[in-house]
This record gives structure tokens, sequence and C-alpha cells, in this order.
């Protein structure tokens, strides 16, 4: 039977060559290779003898299954070696030992299998040896990386070495040095193999020496690692056993200092603590000394002075001076976050100054996910310290801050201190976070202990139950972080500088997840820049319409998701795959939007008018309705809304009424008639002091039948005089207004000061009217 090759090679010659084939089980035979082979199958032994008979030359091709007895051509590599038999020796066995020299590399064509053996008829690939610039650079770093594969592996033959080093020719170079690496699996080798080109055969050749290198120095790293452990256990194995039988001779009285214990006392010697505290250590020492070996008391004084002499007395890193340097790092970590970044780089400006600044307490605070934590990283990255964390979240118990008393087996001292044990330097950033969340119970109140170790006047000698000895904290960089600052003690938020983190605005979170979030889950992905691209306007809806939140917790998710489906269309249509996702097919793949994003009326309407308030997920829009009923004088809100919302809505009919001769409505005009006040979204709670003009507003709009214009917004609180009270959060709450296209915002004369932080482009495209009464509310909004 005669099969033909399915495939054919643009560097075959053009005339071709038959030789007997045979097929081998787990080895490949490669040009300018001597390799010995035992031939035992009967069509195998018959190529071989036909050879023999001819020119001693044969194919010799590897099988893709080695089970496989007898393979046809499907079942063979398409490439393989002719080599020429050098020796040969018929066994005992009926096996035949041959000794052959590879030659050239060749295709097969044809396959003959209806004789006694195989035959194949080859298309022979020349060696291109070329010596241009490239070759002779690849040549260089091939012999570079082969004599440190050399000098490590140690079983080369130094002549077989000198003769690989003056080859001049790109293929035998390449061919002679591969099989002198072990470990090289078979389909490698065979890629080798396939591959015709000289040049790509040397670049691969790089890449396998390097990783051989690499295996091997880790394989001696492991190999010397082990055989030290083994050598030390041996020898103290060994002493211990002269100890031991030391002892025996002189009895018990005369026992000297175990080597236990003259390891516990080289310690106490070595970790220099502050002298009373090396004296107390010394004493405990004396007394541990003194006790029987087995008993409990002794185990407790051992753990005691395990723990003084692991403590970092007087270690510590030294603090980066390089103040252009930790703005970078701070700028590369983190977007915007100007006043934080300035406080650190004010801290650094000032310690190079004075080289006994304490320790500052920060205290972040802000809805999750705006990067509190991260932040805190940053910083240390940026101030070369070290970093440790401790979590408050759910400690009840003073003693997880102070210690226990060391009265029984198992006490241990404060997480303050085993945090600066783990971290072995007296002046890491010590974050310590949720520091809101702790609790009181009968076990005391750890907040209260957490003052000693935040205040600047006590820290410099905390002390922990446990160690009762004074520890300086002074040292340490302590930034807390808390998501409401209510909820902190105010003795122990006295103690701290606090720091605002609101969130983020969506200009911030767009630049923020093209910067930072889109990469980092591009690369968690596997994916390549290029495979997916996100413009400006599917980040905004991403942000508008599938994240609610300050943070960017929930937008990185998202990204995440996209990424992911991204991926499997990688892997389904290739590595060149590129997707752009635009605003119009995002539903593809995030489904449909989770939030409706705020939206201005598209007409002036009576009783209507446009608040802003501000929510954990940034400014929105609040659109408050009025209507006039026929009634007994009723006052009726709806719309989910907190005690402080309702005592605004009233504060706002009082003022009406004490204003009712201006607006022209009768003296009675709130007994014959029902008021009704109601904000749309009634799931969702609503609260807050900044409703008050707003709602003044629509119910003034109801009562004189004048509508209020779409383009307005209003935010602020009034008083039964008519004075209107300055508000919170009103970058976010102008963002809202300017995003859904409004024109003209009303605000509290007093937040005149805090218009700076609004963007300038906002500002140019927004007016802004700074008003001190109601009064100038309603003339702006009915223009009279």
């Amino acid at each position: 039977m005669i099969f033909k090759s399915k495939d054919k090679s643009k560097d075959q010659k053009e005339e071709s060559r038959e030789y007997p084939l045979i097929s081998l089980k787990e080895n490949i035979v490669l040009p300018y290779q001597v390799v010995p082979l035992v031939i035992g199958r009967l069509k195998s032994v018959k190529a071989l003898q036909s050879a023999l008979q001819s020119e001693r030359r044969l194919f010799l091709v590897t099988q893709r299954d080695a089970e496989v007895k007898d393979p046809d051509l499907e079942e063979l590599y398409t490439i393989g070696t002719i080599a020429d038999i050098l020796q040969h020796l018929e066994l005992p066995d009926g096996t035949i030992k041959i000794l052959v020299e590879g030659k050239e590399r060749a295709k097969i064509l044809e396959f003959d299998a209806e004789g006694d053996h195989i035959r194949a008829i080859l298309e022979v690939y020349d060696e291109e040896n070329e010596h241009d610039l490239e070759a002779d650079i690849l040549m260089k770093r091939v012999l570079n990386k082969f004599e440190e594969f050399y000098k490590i592996v140690g079983t080369i033959p130094k002549k077989t070495y000198q003769e690989i080093r003056r080859i001049k020719e790109p293929a035998r170079l390449a061919d002679t040095i591969i099989s002198q690496i072990d470990g090289i699996k078979i389909e490698e080798k065979q890629k080798f193999l396939d591959t015709i080109s000289p040049l790509s055969r040397l670049e691969i050749l790089i890449v396998l020496l390097s990783n051989r290198i690499e295996i091997v120095t880790l394989e001696r790293k492991i190999q010397d690692r082990v055989k030290k452990q083994i050598e030390e256990s041996q020898r103290e194995y060994y002493l211990n056993e002269q100890l031991k039988a030391i002892y025996q001779e002189l009895g018990s009285k005369k026992h000297p200092v175990s080597y236990e214990l003259q390891e516990l006392q080289d310690k106490i010697t070595q970790a220099k603590m502050p002298e009373d505290i090396h004296k107390r250590a010394l004493r405990e020492f004396d007394k541990l000394k003194n006790m029987p070996p087995m008993s409990a008391e002794g185990t407790v004084i051992r753990n005691y002075l395990d723990w003084l002499t692991s403590l970092p007395w007087s270690i510590q890193t030294e603090d980066i001076k390089d103040l252009d340097q930790a703005v970078k790092i701070l700028d590369a970590d983190h977007y915007g976050l100007r006043k934080v970044k300035e406080r650190i780089i004010e801290y650094l400006a000032v310690h190079q100054l004075v080289e006994t600044l304490k320790g500052p307490i920060l205290c972040f605070v802000g809805p999750p996910g705006v990067g509190k934590t991260s932040l805190a990283r940053s910083i240390a990255r940026s101030m070369s310290k070290k970093f440790v964390r401790l979590s408050l979240g759910g400690i009840r118990d003073e003693a997880e801050i102070r210690g226990h008393r060391r009265t029984y087996i198992g006490a241990l001292p404060g997480r303050i201190i085993q945090s600066l044990k783990k971290v072995a330097c007296k002046n890491p950033v010590f974050l310590l976070d949720e520091v809101d969340k702790m609790s009181v119970d009968f076990r005391g109140d750890p907040a209260a202990a957490l003052l000693e170790v935040l205040d600047p006047e006590q820290n410099h000698a905390f002390s922990d139950h446990y160690l009762e000895v004074d520890f300086d904290l002074s040292k340490v960089f302590f930034i807390t972080t808390a998501n409401s600052i209510h909820r902190i003690p105010y003795a122990l938020r006295d103690r701290m500088e606090v720091i605002e983190l609101p969130g983020y605005i969506e200009n911030e979170k767009i630049q923020i997840a093209k910067h930072f979030l889109l990469p980092k889950q591009i690369e968690l992905n596997g994916l390549k820049p290029g495979n997916l691209h996100l413009p400006d306007s599917t980040l905004s809806s991403i942000i508008r319409f599938y994240t609610r939140e300050a943070g960017v917790r929930n937008l990185e998710r998202e990204i995440a998701s996209i990424c992911r489906k991204v991926a499997k269309k990688v892997v389904m249509k290739g590595q060149s795959t590129r997707v752009k996702i635009y605003e119009r097919n995002l539903n593809t793949y995030l489904d449909i939007p989770k939030f409706r994003c705020g939206e201005k009326e598209t007409e002036d309407t009576i009783g209507m008018a446009t608040g802003l308030a501000w929510t954990e997920v940034g400014g929105e829009l609040m659109i408050i309705e009025t209507t006039i009923l026929e009634g007994k004088g009723n006052l009726i809100l709806t719309g989910n809304m907190g005690e402080v919302m309702q005592e605004s809505a009233k504060a706002a009919l009082s003022y009406v009424r004490s204003r009712r001769t201006q607006l022209n409505l009768t003296s009675d005009f709130y007994k014959t008639a029902d008021i009704h006040i109601h904000i749309p979204q009634g799931s969702v709670p609503k609260d807050g002091p900044s409703a008050g003009i707003a709602i003044a507003t629509s119910l003034i709009s109801a009562l004189i039948k004048k509508p209020v214009s779409k383009d307005l917004a209003l935010t602020g609180e009034i008083t039964l005089r008519g004075r209107i009270l300055p508000i919170g959060g009103l970058k976010e709450k102008v963002l809202a207004a300017h995003r859904v296209g409004i024109e003209k915002i009303i605000i509290p004369d007093d937040n005149e000061r805090e218009q700076k932080e609004i963007p300038a482009e906002i500002r140019k495209s927004v007016e802004f009217v700074f008003a001190r009464h109601m009064d100038t509310v309603l003339q702006i909004a009915f223009n009279k």
C-alpha cells in the first residue's frame, strides 16, 4: 500500500530520494548526532537488512504514539532524519544493535508499506548556513548560553565542549548543541527537528538553554539545602547523644546550661533592648535556669523571653528622601486624591527637617470601595516603609489591643505587638482598618485601649499587659480607616487627622478605569491590550447604568465581566481578535442596565421643582412634586421621606403661610385644601437637610399656579423665616446637575467658598446663583 503526504514544503530540493524507513518509539535522531539503537520489530529488522545491502543508509522518523506497533503515515511525524549505519551487532535474542549518525533532515512524500519492510520517498532539505550579521549574533548568544550551561551541569566532556566551540556553521551548531541538553521532551525535540531555518533553530535553542539553566540551578539549590539540613540534623543528633552521656556521667546536680538556654541567652544579648528591659529579661532568664525543664512556669517564662527577644526594639527602615520619587509613586498608584497626596508629601518634607518628628495618625473616612486600604499601601511604598494591616472590625475584647495578663499558659501579647513582631521593624506604616466597627461588652472597651496606641503623648511608652514593659510606638506611621466618622468615639477621633474621601466623580472614575482597572483586568484575564477597547462613552455608560457606588469596586467587577466574555471570543477566534464595545452593544456583554440614571424634565411643569441630593454613590437629581387637592388642611408626604426631610416640608409650609400676602394667597388656603408633596422612587429611602428650598419652591408653584423652569435646580435648607442654610456634597450635586444638562443652580450663599472645588469646565457651563434668603429663590424661580 502506498500513502502520499498531504502537505508540501517550500524548502525542499527538486530531486527526491528513497530509503528504508524505521519508526522510532520514544527517540529522535538529529543531524550530526551519533546514537545507539536497538532494532526489534520485524519490519524494522527487514528495513535495516535492506539498508545494509545497499548504501547503509536509513530514514529514521518518530511515532506520534509509542504504543502503536505497526504505524501508518498518519501515525508518524512528517519530518525525520537520514542516517548512516556506522556499526551493527546481532544479539542472541534476535534484536540488532546499531550505531547510527544523523546526516540530513528529510520529509516523507510517499510511503510504501506493501513489502516486508517500509520504504519512504523523501524530499531532503537544504541547510542554509548563512553568515550574515544576524547569524553571527545568534551563534554568539547560543555559545554564551551553552558555556553557562556547561559550567553549571558539569557532565559534558571538556573535549566535546571545545569541539562545539569550533563549529562555524549555524545549522551544525544548533543540531550539535541540542543533543547535549538532557530533559527535553519528545514534542519539543520534534518541533526543533521540524524547524528548517538554522536561525530559527538557534532562537529556539536560546530559550531551551535558558530554561534548563534555570531548572538545573533551582535543583542544585534545593539539593544543597536538603543536604545541609540533613547534615545539621545528624550533627545535632550526635551532639545531643554525647550531651546525654555526659549528663549521665556527671549526675543531675552538675548539669551545665543546656544548648537551648545558651541560645536564649545569646538572643537576649543580641536583641539590643533598652537598658531597663534588658535587665528585666536577664532576671527572668535567671529564674528560668533554676527551674525544672518541664515545669509549667518555666514554659511561661520561656515563651515570654521568646517574645521579648523577637521584637524590633532597635530595628527600623530608612525613609525615602526623594520627594519627586514619592510623588511619582503616589500618582502611579492612585488617580486624583490631591489633598491626601499633599499631606504625605508635607510629612516627608517636615521629616527631612525634623528627625525626631512623631508619627502622625491619619484617618481616611469614606464609603467602601474608594481605595482607603490601597492608598495606605501606596503611602508605605512611596516612603519605602514596611506595611502592616490590622482589621479592627468586630473586635470587642480590650485584650486584643493591650494583650493578656501573663497568668496562664497560652497568654499572648495584643495584636499591635504581634503585628510589629511580624513586620520586624519599629517604624512601619501601620493600617488600623475599620476603626469605626469596634464593639463594647463586659470584656472592656477596645476603643479606649486604642487611645494609648494613637495618642502621640502616650504611645512612646505603650504598655502591653503581656510584656509588662514599655514599647515605643512613636516611630510608627499610624493610618486608620472608617466608613463613618460619627461612629468613631470622640476621644479617639480627637487624636486623628481626618481626611475625607467622599467618593469619585464620574470623570475620575473614567480615568481610574482607563489607567488602572482596565489594564489590570486585561492582564488578569490573559488578554492583550489590543484585544479590547472601551471608549470613554462606554465607560461612562457602565458607571451610570451598571454601578451605583462612591468607589470603583463594582466598576472593576463589571469590567472583569466584560474581559471574561472577550477572553472567550479570543480563545474561539484567535489571538488577533479585537473587540470594541460601544454604548449600543454594551447590553450584549452586561445584560440589561441595573440602574436608571437621573434625567431632567422635558418641559416646565406647575408644582414640580428639581432638587439635588447627595448619596453614597454621588450626586443625584431629586424631582419634587406638589399637588393641591380639595380637603381639610392635611399635609401628605410620600416617597419614603426620612424624618429630617419631613421636617423640611413642614418648615416650607410654615414659611409659605408667613408669606401668603406677598404670594396673593387667601388666609385660609391651607385649611380648605390638602397639600400632597411626593418624591418619586418611593422604594429608595431619602433623607437629608438640603431639600428645603426645593420643597418650598414646588409648593409655591402649585399654589400660585406658575411653572418652575426645567433647567433650574435647587439645593439648600430653609428656616421658618426663609433663611437658607449651607449644605454638604456641593461638588457631587453640581456634577449630577451638569450631567443631565441643568443650566442654572441655586445654592446657599455660605457655600460660595466651595465653588473652587468644582472643575473649571463645569463652572463655565453652569450658572450659579448664591442665595441667602428664600425671597431670592422665588425671584429667580418665577422671574418676579
